[in-house]
């Protein structure tokens, strides 16, 4: 894949479920300070992808995060195993969401947004489709992306122009209505719309020319990013009251283009929320599959999921994936998914920093933008942990639970393959 199909999985795993999912959970928690908290969610992002690039150059893997602290810590193999098994399960929820949030608004297209049961096959159907193109190849998948990632920036982009006219400043001021800390919150909460761009780490090895497009991608996607998620929701508090924007939950983005392009502006949101969740599923599933496929050549998963066809797709990891994740589009709040992937991406992005440091000598890493990035990344984490333990400590416990499970699956898995 080139430069183009990486910015593509890129942009494609980031504006999925983001933008037009958690946009009403971040005007609750921050109000007007709604676009600073998506343009801090971006600096994260990207502070963060500096490790990432800088590791993937030096360690060319599929495995991505888990591969690169399993390089910073051979003694320890444990904690590249554990990180490997929550970034799947990160992925995997993620992969629900998107799904979820695809059956909300085809439901809301065909007018039947009341009936769950269509929401529910909507849901699978998306899931099966780019299950059945990335069991095909990796060209197959790319060539969807480039399709699907690029007429969605361009009517995002049209959303953004057309209901600038309709944006009204006292809408947008005071900026920090609810205080500075509730934008680190909201920044935190909404890190999972900004998930994707590790993604294109989990596909170094099918990349052309990796030393000059993977930094180009990585920074290059997320700039593109930021510069939608700001704009979109300035257009959203500044056309709308924010009551408004909050009853509307995950349709907030719909409502929010009304004033400006009326019911054609919803319909117009809806067609790019269908193409923004296509895309990031058939993302996420391509480099999730990988990172799967990566684990189990060592002893961290079962090694059937290393077991490849013809066009050298990890078939196996594919189809379980695409299982688990069509049982998920049935569970979960929204809030919850938003608050557990943002977590464990923050988390393992943290641990990347910390493997980007301690192997600096090789990576070639600046030390100052390595230690800045995890402060960044570790204020924010405690910011968004207080927060579940005021709010919502079930939540907080039933992620935990989700961790430990990691700590179990990878401690059988390495049994595994110690009898194997």
């Amino acid at each position: 894949m080139g430069l183009k199909e990486l910015i593509a999985i890129s942009v494609g795993g980031m504006i999925g479920g983001g933008i037009f999912s958690v946009v009403g959970i971040a005007v609750r928690m921050s109000g007007h300070g709604t676009p600073v908290a998506f343009a801090l969610g971006g600096i994260l992002a990207a502070v963060a992808g500096y490790s990432y690039v800088r590791l993937a150059l030096c360690y060319q893997s599929d495995g991505a995060s888990f591969t690169y602290l399993e390089r910073a810590f051979p003694t320890r193999p444990m904690i590249g195993g554990v990180v490997g098994w929550v970034v799947v399960l990160g992925y995997i929820g993620t992969l629900g969401l998107y799904a979820f949030t695809f059956g909300a608004y085809g439901a809301e297209l065909m007018g039947s947004s009341d009936d769950p049961g269509v929401r529910r096959m909507l849901s699978l159907a998306i899931i099966g489709l780019f299950g059945m193109i990335n069991l095909l190849s990796s060209k197959s998948s790319g060539a969807a992306e480039d399709v699907i990632v690029y007429v969605k920036i361009l009517l995002l982009g049209l959303l953004a122009v057309a209901g600038a006219g309709t944006v009204k400043a006292e809408l947008l001021t005071p900026v920090f209505d609810k205080g500075l800390g509730s934008v680190f919150l909201a920044g935190a909460t909404i890190f999972v719309a900004y998930e994707g761009f590790q993604l294109v780490t989990n596909a170094v090895m099918e990349t052309k020319n990796p030393d000059r497009n993977i930094p180009r991608s990585i920074f290059g996607s997320i700039a593109i990013v930021i510069m939608i998620y700001v704009g979109l929701s300035v257009v959203a508090i500044g056309s709308l009251p924010e009551a408004d924007l909050i009853a509307a939950e995950e349709y907030a983005l719909a409502v929010a283009a009304e004033p400006a392009l009326g019911h054609a502006g919803r319909i117009l949101v809806a067609v790019a929320a269908l193409l923004a969740t296509s895309s990031a599923i058939n993302a996420t599933m391509f480099g999730a599959s990988r990172l799967v496929a990566e684990m189990a050549t060592t002893t961290d998963m079962p090694t059937a999921f290393s077991f490849r066809n013809r066009t050298d797709v990890p078939w196996l990891a594919v189809v379980v994936i695409m299982a688990l994740a069509m049982c998920l589009t049935f569970l979960g709040s929204l809030e919850f998914i938003a608050s557990f992937s943002s977590l464990t991406f923050m988390l393992v992005s943290f641990a990347v920093g910390i493997a980007n440091l301690v192997l600096r000598k090789k990576t070639g890493a600046r030390v100052p933008i390595v230690v800045l990035g995890n402060a960044l990344l570790l204020v924010t984490i405690i910011t968004l942990v207080f927060n579940l333990i005021r709010v919502s400590p079930g939540s907080l416990a039933v992620i935990g639970g989700i961790y430990a499970f990691a700590v179990v699956a990878d401690r059988l898995a390495r049994k595994e393959g110690a009898v194997a």
